[in-house]
């Protein structure tokens, strides 16, 4: 059996081989990204408005809440006024006990009742605070001083109720550890009367 023939090669070129075959395409060239991070996440100048309007903003809101707080601001439902006070030594004590005479007024459609009731004498270079004293307490101190007893109306306690628009005026018992000198000379006296509910009536005098 004969040999087939060869096929001549042309002088000076060698035969080039074949590629082997991986099944992956061949690698494409390098290429420079255009990627940025910083463009991607933002940053506080491009993602934030300008100073001026966040600054025009807050004044704004700050305005708006001041405006709602002043003309929303709790107010004294009735009011009342301080009308005379005597003070009197108790006999073997460094005290006085004082008969506060007030007034007050309802200016609501409702009731209202007294809470508690306060006063407060700046004097002798100090605030004493005493509660009135309630109704049976006071009585028996006005019958030991006659010269507050003579100034004195109808004992003014907590629990009193007030009608609608009405007006009612009554006496306060406290008493002060303090020489009746020293309160004769104090700098102010103030009855804080505190109704349930409401804000409380501050009167001075």
């Amino acid at each position: 059996m004969s040999n087939p023939p060869l096929t001549p090669e042309t002088p000076g070129q060698a035969a080039t081989p074949e590629p082997a075959s991986s099944g992956q395409a061949p690698a494409a060239p390098d290429q420079k990204s255009d990627f940025n991070i910083g463009e991607e996440y933002g940053t506080a100048r491009k993602s934030l408005p300008p100073v001026g309007i966040v600054a025009i903003c807050l004044l704004v809101v700050v305005a708006i809440a001041a405006i709602y707080a002043l003309t929303h601001r709790a107010h004294p439902q009735s009011s009342g006024s301080i009308d005379e006070v005597v003070g009197a030594a108790m006999p073997g004590q460094s005290a006085v006990m004082v008969a506060v005479n007030v007034s007050l007024q309802n200016n609501e459609q409702k009731q209202t009742w007294i809470k508690t009731i306060q006063v407060t004498a700046d004097a002798g270079g100090d605030k004493h605070t005493d509660d009135a004293a309630p109704a049976v307490d006071a009585k028996n101190y006005l019958e030991t001083l006659p010269e507050l007893k003579q100034h004195a109306s109808q004992i003014l306690t907590p629990e009193k109720r007030i009608n609608p628009g009405e007006k009612v005026a009554g006496t306060i018992v406290v008493s002060f550890p303090i020489s009746a000198e020293a309160f004769a000379a104090r700098k102010s006296l103030t009855v804080t009367i505190t109704p349930y509910d409401e804000v409380p009536i501050i009167l001075t005098k």
